[in-house]
C-alpha cells in the first residue's frame, strides 16, 4: 500500500521542525504548464464562454492532432456533456466559465498553472491521471482546494465543467482525477494505446506510459485479432483492477498531489545548502479548506474519499447526483410521504441489470417485450399492458414515480412540447445506457479479460446493419478527447447468425431480434447468482463468474460514516439513472445508522430534475438544471468552512418548470436551498428512518 501523503521530510541543520516538500508515493511523471489567461486558459482552454457553446474546434474528421488541441477538444467536449450549454437554459446568466462567484460576466478565462501526473504502484497498469489546476488568483493566505473526480467513465477534464468551474472561479486550487477509469483505448488491430496527453502510440511502444493496455487471458492480441477483427478495450471494462474500489483513494491522491503542486508554487526556501532546492511546507491541512465534490461517479468518489480520509485532508462534500452504493440494504427505512418504498439500496449493477432487461420493452422494442413475456418474465397480452408491467417493475425495484415519465415511451403527454416529443427517444435512451453500464461494470466488477467474452458480449463499432467494423481514424485519433470512456458497443458473439451489435442481436433462445435477450439475461444473472428465468442457482462457470463480479461489488460499497465532516448530497427526484431510493436516500439511511446525531450530512432533493442536465432544452417542460444546485451546495459548505453560515437542513426544493425552451430559466424557476424550509418540505431522519415529503 502506498503511503497517501507522504509527511514532509525534516530539513537539516538544525531546522528539525521545517517540513520539506516531498512529492507523494507513487507519483510519476509529473509535468506543469503555465496558460495566460488570453491565447489560453485553465477553465475553456482558449475557448472562452462563446467557444463552449459553439461549434468543436476542430473537425470531426480530422485524423491527427497534438497534445494541446486535444486537450482543447477534450475540456470542450467534456463541458458540453455533463451541463446544458443553451442559454435560454441559464447558461452564461447561473452558470458558465462566464458567470463569476458574484454573478458577474467574462470572458471565462482563466489563468494559472496545470500540473498533471500518474500516481502508481509500480507496474504501469494502474497509471490514474492526477491533475491540479492552480488559478493565478489563488491565495495563499485563504488556500481553498476543491476535488474534481471524473463523472462516468470519463477522462481526466471530466469535471471541468462541474466542480472544476466552481473551484477555479472561486481563487482555489483544483483536484482532478480520472479515477483509473478514464478514457484508454486499446485498439487490438493496430495495437495501439492512449498515451497520458491522448496521444497515440504502439502499445510496445507506450509500454508503461500508456493510460491503458490491455492483458489478455489466453489468446494473443494477434490471434484475438484473427478470430474476432475490430474489436478494441477500454480501462474501466478490461483494467482487470476493478478501478471502482479505488476510487475514492484516488480523490485522495489527487488531495494529495494539490498539496504538494501548491507548496511548489507557494512554498518558503528553507535557507539551508543541503534541501537540494526543495520547498518548504506551507500550506496543509490544517491551514486550508478542502471540499470533495462532484457529480454522478465523481460525486460517489467524493463521498467515499471522505468516508476513507484518515488523515483530516477533506473538510467538507458537496455532491451532486452521486452514485453511491450502500453496503446494506437493511437497518434504515427509506419512506415517501410516510409510506416505506418497496425496494431501497440496491447496488448499481443489481438495478442498471434489472432496467436494462425491462427498458428495451418500455423504449418500444416489441420483440423484447414478446421474448420476456414467453419466458414468464413480463404479465400483459398486448404490447400496451406489457409496456406498463415493465415500467411497474421498475418502479418496485426502486425508480420513483417522477422519473417515470422517462422510461414510458408512450408518455407523449407529459413530454411533450414545442420542442417535439421526446419520449421514445429518452426512452431509447436509457435501455441504451443500462446496458452499457451493464456490460462496462460487470468486466470491471470481476476483472475480465476482453478475450473471455463474459455472457458472449465484446466491444466493437459497428456499422449500421450491427455489424462489428474498425474504427475509423479520426475516432482513434480523437478517443481521448471526444469519448465517454465508454467506446464502441457490446457486440452480442452469440447471435443467430453471427456476432452483432447488441440492440441487433438475435436470441438463440428465441430466434428474434429482442436486443440480444439472452445474454442480457446471462449479465443479469451475474448479479444475484440466480437464473432469472428458472430461478435456480448458477452453476459451474457461470457460478464463477457471479461470484467474481459479486465479490468487486463488495469491495465498492460505502460504510456510510463521513467523520462528521458537513456534507450536501443533491439529488434530482426525476433521476431514471441512478433512483435515489436506491442512492442517495439510502445513503442518508445509512449514515443515520452509523453517526446518529452527530451527522453533518444533508440531503437535498430537487423536483423536476433529472440525471442528464442537456434534457432540460429538450424537455423544458419537465426538467430543470440542476447543475446549477452543485454550485449552491458547495457555496453552502463554502460558507459553514468559513465559520459564516450553518448547514441548510435536509429538503425538498420544488422547482419550476418552463413552458417551452424559448423562455429563459431564471432564479424564479429554481428556487434556494432554504435556511428555514417549511414544513411540508422538510425532509427528516427520525432515527434510521428517513421520510421524504411528496
Amino acid at each position: 500500500m502506498l503511503n497517501l501523503f507522504t509527511p514532509g521530510r525534516a530539513a537539516g541543520g538544525g531546522n528539525s521542525y521545517i517540513s520539506l516538500n516531498v512529492v507523494p508515493e507513487g507519483i510519476r511523471d509529473i509535468t506543469v504548464t503555465s496558460y495566460d489567461g488570453t491565447s489560453d486558459d485553465l477553465l475553456t482552454a482558449g475557448l472562452g464562454v462563446k467557444g463552449i457553446a459553439g461549434t468543436a474546434p476542430f473537425p470531426a474528421t480530422q485524423t491527427s492532432f497534438t497534445a494541446a488541441e486535444l486537450r482543447k477538444l477534450a475540456i470542450y467536449n467534456n463541458y458540453r456533456a455533463v451541463i446544458d450549454v443553451s442559454t435560454n437554459s441559464g447558461f452564461g446568466t447561473l452558470y458558465g466559465p462566464n458567470v463569476d462567484k458574484n454573478g458577474g460576466t467574462s470572458m471565462g478565462l482563466i489563468a494559472g498553472k496545470e500540473y498533471i501526473a500518474y500516481v502508481d504502484d509500480g507496474s504501469g497498469r494502474k497509471n490514474v491521471t492526477l491533475m491540479v489546476q492552480i488559478p493565478a488568483s489563488f491565495d495563499k493566505a485563504k488556500p481553498c482546494i476543491v476535488t474534481g473526480t471524473s463523472s462516468g467513465s470519463r477522462g481526466i477534464y471530466g469535471a471541468i465543467g462541474t466542480s472544476g468551474e466552481w473551484g477555479l472561479k472561486n481563487g482555489c486550487a483544483v483536484a482532478y482525477t480520472d479515477k483509473g477509469s478514464g478514457t484508454g483505448l486499446h485498439t487490438f488491430d493496430d495495437n495501439t494505446v492512449n498515451l497520458r496527453d491522448g496521444t497515440r502510440a504502439t502499445a510496445d511502444a507506450a509500454a508503461k506510459k500508456s493510460i491503458f493496455t490491455a492483458i489478455l487471458n489466453k489468446l494473443s492480441i494477434p490471434n484475438f485479432n484473427t478470430q474476432y477483427p475490430n474489436r478494441i478495450a477500454f480501462k474501466h471494462a478490461y483494467s482487470q483492477q476493478n478501478p471502482e474500489k479505488d476510487w475514492g483513494r484516488n480523490t485522495l491522491d489527487a488531495v494529495a498531489f494539490a498539496f504538494y503542486a501548491l507548496n511548489q508554487e507557494y512554498g518558503g526556501t528553507p535557507g539551508n545548502s543541503g534541501n537540494n532546492g526543495q520547498k518548504q511546507r506551507v500550506i496543509t491541512p490544517a491551514n486550508t479548506i478542502v471540499m470533495a465534490s462532484s457529480i454522478s461517479n465523481g460525486a460517489g468518489a467524493a463521498l467515499l474519499a471522505a468516508e476513507q480520509d484518515k488523515l483530516g485532508l477533506i473538510d467538507g462534500v458537496a455532491a451532486n447526483e452521486p452514485q453511491i452504493q450502500p453496503r446494506t440494504s437493511t437497518g434504515y427505512t427509506v419512506q415517501q410521504n410516510g409510506q416505506a418504498v418497496k425496494t431501497q439500496g440496491k447496488p448499481l449493477y443489481d438495478y442498471s441489470s434489472f432496467a436494462a432487461i425491462y427498458q428495451p420493452c418500455i423504449a418500444g422494442t416489441a420483440a423484447r417485450c414478446t421474448s420476456l413475456a414467453e419466458k414468464g418474465l413480463l404479465n400483459g397480452a398486448d404490447l400496451t399492458t406489457q409496456q406498463a408491467d415493465a415500467r411497474q417493475r421498475l418502479m418496485d425495484y426502486g425508480w420513483t414515480a417522477d422519473s417515470d415519465a422517462f422510461q414510458d415511451a408512450l408518455a407523449k403527454a407529459t413530454l411533450t412540447g414545442t420542442q417535439g416529443t421526446a419520449s421514445g427517444p429518452f426512452a431509447t435512451f436509457n435501455a441504451t445506457t443500462n446496458f452499457l453500464v451493464t456490460a462496462t461494470y460487470a468486466n470491471a466488477y470481476g476483472r475480465f479479460a476482453p478475450d473471455e467474452k463474459v455472457c458472449g458480449f465484446t466491444f466493437a463499432s459497428n456499422d449500421t446493419a450491427g455489424n462489428p467494423v474498425a474504427l475509423t481514424a479520426a475516432v482513434r485519433a480523437s478517443s481521448f478527447a471526444s469519448q465517454n470512456g465508454i467506446i464502441g458497443n457490446p457486440i452480442y458473439e452469440d447471435s443467430v447468425g453471427g456476432a452483432k451489435s447488441y440492440t441487433f442481436g438475435v436470441s438463440p433462445s428465441t430466434n428474434r431480434a429482442d436486443w440480444s435477450l439472452d445474454g442480457m439475461l446471462c449479465l443479469r444473472s451475474l448479479a444475484t447468482g440466480v437464473d432469472m428465468v428458472t430461478g435456480k442457482a448458477l452453476t459451474g462457470d457461470l457460478a464463477n463468474q457471479s461470484q467474481r463480479v459479486r465479490a468487486g461489488i463488495a469491495q465498492v460499497q460505502a460504510i456510510g460514516n463521513l467523520h462528521g465532516k458537513p456534507a450536501i448530497i443533491v439529488a434530482g427526484r426525476s433521476d431514471h439513472l441512478i433512483p435515489p431510493n436506491n442512492a442517495e436516500r439510502a445513503y442518508l439511511g445509512l449514515n443515520a445508522t452509523i453517526e446518529g446525531a452527530a451527522s453533518k450530512l444533508r440531503y437535498v432533493e430537487v423536483t423536476n430534475a433529472n440525471h442528464f442536465d442537456t434534457f432540460s432544452t429538450y424537455v423544458p417542460g419537465s426538467i430543470v438544471p440542476l447543475h446549477v444546485y452543485l454550485f449552491r451546495a458547495l457555496d453552502a459548505v463554502y460558507a459553514n468552512l468559513q465559520g459564516n453560515a450553518g448547514l441548510p437542513p435536509s429538503q425538498v426544493v420544488r422547482t419550476v418548470t418552463r413552458a417551452s425552451n424559448a423562455e429563459t430559466i431564471g432564479n424564479a424557476n429554481l428556487p434556494a436551498i432554504s435556511l428555514s424550509p417549511t414544513a411540508g418540505n422538510l425532509i427528516s431522519v427520525s432515527g434510521t428512518t428517513v421520510n421524504v415529503p411528496n
